[in-house]
């Protein structure tokens, strides 16, 4: 099956042109395709962390939030990791963190342009995955007598 951005430009994420999903990226995202240079591995490298992706997509559905609402919004997420993932988004320029001068201090987290940008893609990996969670897991199932994944973490 051909890649739909391989299918837009003919030539994958990098190289001569780059092209995002929605085919208005004409630029040059520099390196050869798919090469460590390529900047769309930016995408990837932001969103690797398991709870980043969910913590996006919830400040996006619902608006700024305080950390206890995103805990219990969330669900399954201590404060701690939360706090280390609202870190290392608001590192990457997808999040930032309001301080509210009050007593107590008060203190929200919500989206930036660059994490509201994210939705789309984000949403578009929520459709894949309703339609191929299935068979990944079932993959996943066939492995299970082995003691470690093959990226042996």
């Amino acid at each position: 099956m051909v890649d739909a951005a391989v299918e837009a430009d003919g030539q994958g994420m990098c190289g001569a042109r780059g092209g995002d999903l929605d085919g208005d990226l004409d630029g040059d995202l520099g390196g050869g395709a798919y090469a460590a240079d390529c900047r769309a591995r930016v995408a990837f490298e932001v969103l690797s962390n398991r709870w980043d992706s969910v913590i996006v997509y919830v400040l996006g559905e619902s608006g700024p939030m305080r950390p206890r609402a995103l805990i219990t919004r969330i669900g399954g997420i201590s404060p701690k990791v939360l706090n280390e993932a609202l870190r290392r988004l608001e590192y990457n320029g997808l999040v930032v963190r309001q301080v509210y001068a009050e007593a107590p201090p008060r203190v929200d987290y919500s989206l930036t342009e660059a994490g509201l940008a994210l939705l789309g893609p984000i949403r578009a990996m929520g459709a894949w995955a309703g339609r191929h969670a299935d068979a990944v897991l079932s993959a996943q199932a066939r492995f299970a007598p082995r003691e470690d994944p093959p990226d042996g973490s």
